[in-house]
């Protein structure tokens, strides 16, 4: 008889954090109103810890990870962050495979947690190419994020039915994300599908990559007035994805910028994925018109990109 394999309880919490706010968030009078999930306090503070919980618990019931056992992700940072606090909890140990243009600010949350990091010269792709062979050779458990199933299944099964109870009528009718994996804006919008709301979805998309060439795991989506698609092919969860509510609105560089600082005026510690997203949103927000649910997420913290150029001005 095959008996289930029991999650670690002691000293862990992952599982036990209460859900995200949903809120209204209206930039200026006249402007449109967008309902945020706020995803920065999630316990790394990014939305990638309901992925990395979700990922290693499901490997866990597998028997693929028992405590001591080695993990490994290959990660622009919000992701590795997140699968060292969930492994720090769970017992097991961790390497993140990180590009060389990442701050030095996700490498110490990292170490913080007792993760190792190696940092790999060139793409994203190159990276998780590292990581896989390193992976094979070591015998490894490696996340994948940009192709595990467990990634979509994740926000559908619990960030979309969370905005769908705090959402008032219970409906959405458009959801709008940053595109890295493609796992947030797939899973969200499957949700509310199989919810019965007529949901569109909306990719938000950086006029260049300048912005997040150091977080592909924010938008590794790059702009091309031939050909709209993810850099290098890296994430199957979005290029495999047939979706025919699906659009792509694209956001200039300035703009992401300035929503990201005025969110910060009004008490938002976010990083620029917010201002991204919320620049996107406020667009199909415009163009539904006063009465729509339209859902975005800011997906994590500030404090991560005190090196990044978002923090100029404060740096001057």
């Amino acid at each position: 008889m095959n008996v289930t394999a029991i999650l670690p309880e002691q000293n862990r919490y992952l599982h036990q954090v209460t859900r995200t706010p949903l809120i209204p968030v209206v930039v200026s009078e006249g402007s449109p109103k967008v309902w945020c999930k706020l995803e920065f306090l999630n316990p790394s503070g990014s939305t990638k810890d309901r992925i990395a919980r979700h990922i290693l618990e499901k490997a866990w019931r597998r028997r693929e990870l028992r405590c001591g056992g080695a993990v490994a992700e290959a990660s622009s940072g919000s992701t590795s962050i997140a699968f060292a606090l969930a492994c720090s909890q769970m017992g097991l140990s961790f390497t993140a495979f990180i590009p060389e243009s990442a701050t030095s600010e996700r490498e110490l949350m990292i170490r913080a947690y007792g993760g190792k990091v190696c940092r790999v010269r060139g793409t994203m792709a190159e990276v998780l190419e590292h990581a896989r062979v390193v992976c094979e050779e070591m015998g490894w458990f490696f996340g994948r994020q940009f192709a595990n199933r467990d990634n979509t299944e994740a926000h559908r099964l619990f960030t979309g039915p969370e905005v769908l109870s705090q959402i008032p009528g219970g409906c959405v009718d458009a959801v709008v994300s940053g595109v890295g994996t493609g796992g947030t804006l797939r899973g969200l919008y499957e949700a509310f599908v199989e919810a019965d709301c007529g949901v569109s979805a909306h990719a938000a998309i950086p006029r260049t990559s300048e912005l997040f060439s150091a977080n592909a795991e924010c938008c590794s989506l790059r702009f091309s007035a031939e050909v709209p698609g993810v850099v290098d092919g890296i994430s199957e969860i979005y290029s495999s994805w047939s979706c025919d509510k699906l659009s792509e609105v694209e956001i200039g560089d300035g703009e992401c910028l300035r929503l990201t600082r005025q969110l910060w005026a009004m008490g938002f510690p976010v990083g620029p994925s917010s201002g991204l997203n919320l620049a996107a949103a406020l667009k199909v927000a415009a163009e539904l018109g006063p009465d729509a649910n339209v859902v975005t997420v800011f997906p994590d913290r500030m404090e991560r990109y005190f090196s990044h150029k978002v923090f100029e001005e404060l740096r001057a």
